[in-house]
């Protein structure tokens, strides 16, 4: 029998079983089709040595007047300006002028680096921020600088935690003290709940105990009697009047801890002291649990307050305007310096002249119009004359004036304004396009069109009953916007449609829906790819870990796995970045291997076919070779190699029996040069094999290695039918 050429369809298709989609492939990761082809993923490097913190949610990138390139970095805890490998903090501050505490605000514990701080004005929440100045040293340790609040003992007393213990059991600081406090951080997941229910610390939920503590000689192990506490390791509990047990102080109690939960009415914590007896007390203690996990507050409103920290950011020429999602509208600007932190918009407007107070007070998401010059709202308070705290609205849109980023009272003398749109109960996010800015609410899509004065701006439904799954899943490329629907995709390139997907099934009974609103969208241009990052049900987390891409060009679907939390296609840089889960920014398409640590790890790249057979499967093959079909350009080692593997099964509904994994190995030397004329790889391997039908499996998990497959061919005969 002449041999058989093993082309398959491009893209991959799980709308079916595999046997029903003969011809086409079925499995993959880390690959990509280019004209028509398979090939693996380019790998990804680190843009500096430097870390973030918190998870980012939104990247952006602009050039000022002076060529400077800036990245911005919107993480759940901070907002950081990348320049020069150096992430910046310009985390807005809640009292830009400082509080003045009162004299001697800090309190320490002997041999303990846990530093009790008495603010009566403010009350930050555990992993909030704040920056000392002025302070003088107390228990020898001086209290200046940043520090994140680390414990909750009452609304007036935080903790910090100091680099070092202190020397002695002391109440000081000095008179001079000032606190600068940082926007609240926000969560890194997506909660269901609103409010307080779904709050970090609630004054309502507090659990009173008496003798709950156990302790033992010698040992930093504590453990903690709750009846029924329904904690979950790593929550955190916070302890309140408790006295000293076992040799531990009462200071070193009264903090909040992590736990590890040992039974439905225990868990344990950790001390900074060991005890010095085996034996249970404590008096009355006041537990505040951790039943969640922080939101925006106590007040929760309908999309107002989404639990998971996301911003929006634009530039407005050279300067930045940022928001996070429920919060204010923050402007940057670039001629302070990056040493300077962002401001509010109102204080910045009141600063210029104008009537800062009516500047929106929050937002769903900020968009910077660049040609018409306009700073726009979606989602705001309405404006009132006399009234500038209206009561929000989550269908409005609301501008600035034209060229005036703080002139937001409408007036016949200015363009700025506001329009209610209709179709949905809230908006969902904005994309700005070439011609226009497209609108998601939860139903419907708006295209938004500058008309100039009196209307200035035009809304005009491009559909309705649609949907949309998160604020960040929707990405332009040439002019064409395709974005995640909750149960397809969509796109729009002058019209509406739905984008055919040959794995939509399969994707969207893999999401987890609790933590759609962590899904985004990136572009890969170079590749002609749109990607969507979402988190899987079958990780059973709550992190990111899985991408779907559409490549537009070709047509065709392909997905893998990949724990990524934002992602910037620009033209300004030279190639696509990625944020990860460990504070850093990846240059993606930049390397072969991962080299995002210390060390190059290899990523494990393959694809599989759909099962194929002989005539229809009335006889067994049998396979004895395989020709193959693959190039190695890109790779940067010495001889690199992929396995080949033809996986033989009896029926439709069988297992794959033993197959061999012959490697194809390349005789050119990439690590020496790049100009290949011919390539040299092994020129056939032996198999032995025998199925009804079979499916076909390239695979690469060795550092240095880049391979694009062509059309291998295999020898195989027909061998009976038992």
């Amino acid at each position: 029998m002449p041999l058989q050429k093993l082309q398959f369809r491009p893209g991959v298709n799980r709308e079916g079983t595999d046997y029903s989609n003969e011809g086409g492939w079925y499995d993959c990761d880390h690959i990509r089709f280019r004209s028509g082809f398979p090939e693996k993923i380019g790998g990804w490097s680190r843009l500096s040595n430097n870390t973030f913190l918190g998870d980012a949610r939104a990247l952006w990138n602009w050039v000022d007047l002076n060529a400077n390139n800036y990245v911005g970095v919107g993480t759940n805890v901070k907002y950081y300006i990348e320049k020069g490998g150096s992430y910046n903090d310009i985390t807005p501050y809640t009292n830009p002028s400082g509080t003045a505490l009162a004299a001697n605000p800090f309190s320490t514990t002997n041999g303990s680096n846990i530093v009790n701080v008495t603010d009566g004005t403010n009350s930050p929440s555990i992993g909030d921020y704040v920056v000392f100045s002025g302070a003088t040293a107390v228990g020898g340790l001086t209290i200046n600088g940043e520090y994140a609040v680390t414990g909750k003992i009452s609304s007036t007393v935080y903790q910090i935690t100091a680099a070092s213990n202190a020397t002695s059991t002391a109440t000081g600081g000095g008179a001079g003290v000032t606190a600068y406090y940082e926007l609240a951080t926000g969560l890194d997941v997506y909660t269901v709940s609103n409010g307080w229910g779904a709050g970090q610390w609630s004054p309502t939920i507090t659990v009173t105990l008496t003798n709950p503590f156990a302790t033992t000689n010698t040992s930093t192990t504590v453990t903690v009697t709750q009846t029924a506490h329904g904690l979950s390791t790593g929550n955190y509990v916070a302890f309140q009047g408790a006295s000293t047990v076992g040799g531990v102080p009462a200071a070193l109690l009264n903090i909040t801890f992590p736990i590890t939960v040992t039974g439905v009415n225990t868990y344990t914590i950790t001390v900074q002291k060991a005890a010095t007896s085996t034996t249970t007390g404590g008096g009355t203690v006041t537990v505040y649990p951790q039943y969640g996990t922080r939101g925006w507050g106590a007040a929760a409103t309908v999309g107002i307050g989404s639990q998971l920290r996301l911003w929006s950011n634009d530039n407005y020429g050279q300067n930045l305007v940022i928001a996070p999602r429920g919060g204010a509208i923050y402007y940057w600007q670039a001629a302070s310096g990056i040493s300077v932190r962002a401001q509010t918009l109102s204080s910045l407007s009141t600063a210029n002249g104008y009537s800062g107070s009516y500047v929106p007070t929050s937002t769903y998401q900020v968009v910077s119009s660049a040609i018409q010059r306009f700073v726009i709202a979606f989602g705001a308070n309405p404006y009132q004359a006399g009234v500038p705290n209206t009561t929000f609205n989550p269908m409005l849109v609301r501008w600035s004036d034209q060229n005036n980023e703080y002139q937001w009272v409408p007036d016949v003398t200015n363009q700025s304004g506001e329009f209610a749109l209709t179709n949905g109960s809230y908006i969902m996010g904005a994309r700005a396009t070439r011609q226009e800015i497209l609108v998601w609410t939860d139903s419907a899509i708006y295209s938004m069109q500058y008309l100039g004065a009196p209307y200035v701006w035009g809304f005009q439904v491009l559909m309705d009953n649609i949907s949309i799954i998160s604020p960040n899943c929707m990405v332009t490329v040439n002019n064409v916007t395709y974005w995640m629907g909750v149960d397809k995709f969509y796109m729009y390139s002058g019209r509406v449609e739905t984008l055919p997907c040959s794995i939509r099934q399969y994707i969207f009974d893999d999401i987890n829906y609790n933590q759609s609103y962590q899904i985004f969208a990136g572009a890969n241009e170079g590749y002609n790819e749109v990607w969507w990052f979402y988190v899987s049900n079958t990780s059973n987390g709550t992190a990111i870990d899985k991408y779907v891409i559409y490549n537009y060009l070709d047509r065709v679907w392909y997905y893998g796995t990949m724990a990524r939390t934002a992602w910037l296609e620009t033209g300004i840089q030279q190639y696509p970045i990625a944020a990860d889960y460990n504070g850093r920014l990846l240059y993606h398409e930049s390397a072969v291997d991962d080299i995002s640590g210390l060390t190059p790890v290899p990523i494990d790249a393959y694809i599989q076919s759909s099962d194929f057979d002989i005539g229809d499967g009335h006889n067994f093959g049998f396979v004895w070779r395989i020709l193959p079909d693959v190039n190695f350009n890109g790779s940067i080692v010495n001889s690199p190699y992929v396995t080949m593997t033809v996986k033989p099964r009896q029926n439709s509904g069988t297992p794959y029996g033993t197959a061999d994994n012959p490697q194809v190995i390349s005789g050119n030397n990439y690590s020496a040069s790049r100009v290949y004329n011919i390539q040299q790889f092994t020129g056939q391997v032996y198999t032995r094999l025998r199925g009804r039908q079979m499916a076909f499996r390239i695979e690469s998990d060795s550092l240095g290695v880049s391979w694009q497959l062509g059309s291998p061919r295999i020898d195989i005969r027909p061998d009976g039918r038992r």
